[in-house]
């Protein structure tokens, strides 16, 4: 297979996926409450606010935003957002729960590669990303360089992600912390065939089949760097926001998931932030 069969299965995945992260009976992402309460946020949003910082006011894009959640928390917080994703059902779904919420937010559909086909370059004071967006990409420097395009001179990158010493753990042990897939940026993805999806939901997918890419941390910082970007801070964090490891977690009052028993062993994410220099 080619990358572009990789990015197309995957893609057809995410399309599967939406609806049901989407829907409106509690299940999924439980959307409902972005409706009920006009202040409501995501707990990705609420974890990414210390590091985050004050937004009010800056013009912000959202790269592969899935269904609009946090797109839509970062608007609450005041920033003017646009976000961007691949699936057309999830830019779909999107749209459709900013229109429920009455969230002033757009919503593009593209290719994280090709942002800059159908975003100006250089006119956003904050590119964000959150968590399980960058095990999608096969080549960690052409995102950097997406990223670079996109930001106006001084303006910030706001990553946070799963470390990718989780990414590299197998999940299928519960016993203990097993080192079993790459840590570094191979050229050929993982293959994942599974029929479920990460939240509660209602129907299996049947879009089934997954190709993902690992990046290692020093990737990533390298990769930002050649691309004229300053790294201001990297903070490694002890938890994530879904159970990764299953029967080795426990979850915690602010929605994140933490090792049970072997707390500090390992990093589960970090944030990253740097800055386009002038």
């Amino acid at each position: 297979m080619s990358t572009s069969d990789y990015l197309a299965a995957n893609e057809a995945n995410w399309d599967d996926r939406a609806p049901l992260h989407a829907a409106r009976d509690g299940s999924g992402y439980g959307v409902d409450r972005y409706i009920d309460d006009p202040a409501a946020l995501s707990e990705v949003v609420k974890f990414d606010r210390p590091l985050l910082g004050d937004i009010a006011g800056l013009t912000a894009v959202h790269l592969q935003c899935h269904i609009g959640t946090d797109t839509i928390s970062l608007a609450r917080l005041g920033a003017t957002v646009t976000g961007l994703d691949f699936s057309a059902e999830s830019v779909a779904e999107a749209r459709k729960l900013a229109a429920d919420t009455g969230d002033a937010v757009e919503f593009v559909r593209s290719d994280v590669h090709r942002a800059l086909d159908v975003l100006p370059a250089a006119a956003f004071d904050l590119v964000y990303t959150g968590v399980g967006a960058l095990c999608w990409l096969p080549r960690i420097t052409d995102w950097a360089a997406v990223v670079a395009g996109l930001l106006a001179p001084g303006g910030t990158l706001h990553l946070r992600e799963a470390h990718p010493i989780l990414w590299a753990m197998d999940e299928s042990v519960t016993t203990d912390l097993a080192l079993r897939y790459p840590y570094f940026e191979q050229v050929d993805p993982l293959e994942w065939d599974d029929a479920e999806t990460y939240v509660e939901s209602s129907t299996p997918l049947t879009a089934t089949k997954t190709y993902e890419w690992n990046h290692s941390l020093g990737e990533i910082v390298t990769a930002l760097i050649e691309s004229g970007l300053r790294i201001e801070a990297l903070v490694e964090h002890q938890s994530v926001p879904w159970e990764a490891l299953p029967g080795q977690m426990t979850l915690g009052d602010d929605g994140e998931w933490r090792l049970t028993e072997r707390a500090g062993v390992a990093p589960l994410s970090y944030t990253l932030r740097a800055v386009k220099t002038a």
